[in-house]
């Protein structure tokens, strides 16, 4: 996949994207993806016009993401899921997903440097996504970042959610496989069942079961299934269970895969896998309605000038916010240039 002569510095037409994106170019990928992420309008229509011309392409890849509770392991186990991908001759992508990266600058940089196998690896693309100050920011531009990828020929694409909080419940909106990552001795295991994220897994994965810690991982695998039994699974005919790895040793990383290949046989044969991707594209566009309609209200002229005002009187106690909500949305409405 060797770039295209001269590309890397000019400014590329539409044609010149599409082509160097199906060609599999690397550079020209790269260059897509910071198209699509600028928030520059004269980007817009450009990077829009890429996307519907490779839409064709896309959609053959399965879309796995990755969450954890913190120093679970998720970059080692992402460098080993990816390294035994790679060499079993798939194309992996991989995204990191920070809502939290205009605060903290994010980690994907520490995170690289713990991928350091599979970043030697020919057939595996890294790519962190920027958050653009908002969810809906990640949401977007980490979707078309992976339609741009399987358009580049990528068979696997893992999402890894580096920041915390409401990241989990967005990156499963957007992935066909959602996995859990869990360890032995990070307090009362079975306290993860009353969180809302296991609720979207697939499947729940105890890293570290090496060494002295192997038995306890095997047993805290048989708790969290009895557990499970109780919870209805997130995927309609999929079972949700756990299991055991160790990404530093390798141990369960095959099965892993096998069982995510098992997934999505199961899922792709009962229909359920497309239906699942189709009510994910009509979510997005929701999303995408929702977020384009409240940065219109909130850069309109009129409103701007009000807003500040009635802030003031809601803040004092002298307008019912529902009132002051209504008389935005007057001014939003009827405004008149």
């Amino acid at each position: 996949m060797t770039a295209v002569k001269g590309l890397k510095r000019k400014k590329l037409t539409v044609d010149q994207y599409v082509n160097g994106v199906l060609n599999g170019d690397r550079i020209v990928l790269a260059q897509a993806i910071t198209l699509i992420e600028s928030n520059a309008k004269t980007q817009l229509n450009p990077g829009q016009e890429v996307l519907k011309q490779i839409l064709p392409k896309t959609g053959n890849a399965i879309r796995i993401g990755i969450t954890g509770v913190p120093g679970a392991g998720k970059s080692t186990l992402i460098d080993a899921l990816g390294k035994y991908l790679c060499q079993k001759k798939y194309k992996v992508a991989v995204l990191a997903v920070d809502p939290s990266s205009s605060l903290s600058r994010g980690s994907i940089m520490g995170d690289k440097t713990r991928m350091e196998a599979l970043m030697q690896e020919p057939n595996c693309f890294i790519r962190p996504s920027p958050s653009g100050g908002a969810l809906g920011g990640v949401s977007r531009k980490t979707r078309e970042t992976m339609l741009l990828c399987e358009a580049a020929g990528f068979d696997v694409i893992l999402v890894e959610t580096v920041g915390v909080g409401q990241s989990e419940s967005m990156v499963s909106t957007m992935v066909d496989f959602f996995l859990l990552l869990t360890l032995t001795g990070a307090g009362d295991e079975l306290q993860n069942i009353k969180k809302g994220v296991i609720e979207l897994a697939d499947a729940v994965l105890i890293n570290k079961a090496d060494g002295d810690n192997k038995l306890k991982a095997e047993n805290v695998k048989v708790e969290l299934n009895q557990a499970l039994h109780f919870l209805n699974s997130v995927t309609e005919g999929w079972e949700t269970k756990a299991y055991s790895c160790s990404a530093y040793t390798g141990y369960g990383i095959a099965e892993i895969w096998e069982m995510i290949k098992k997934f999505e046989e199961n899922t792709r044969k009962s229909g359920i896998f497309q239906k699942k991707r189709r009510r994910q594209s009509l979510s997005w566009m929701n999303e995408m309605i929702i977020e384009n309609v409240k940065a219109s209200f909130f850069n309109h002229p009129s409103v701007l000038v009000r807003l500040p005002e009635i802030e003031k009187q809601i803040i004092s106690g002298k307008l019912p916010v529902t009132t002051g909500v209504d008389k935005l949305l007057d001014e939003y409405f009827n405004f008149k240039e």
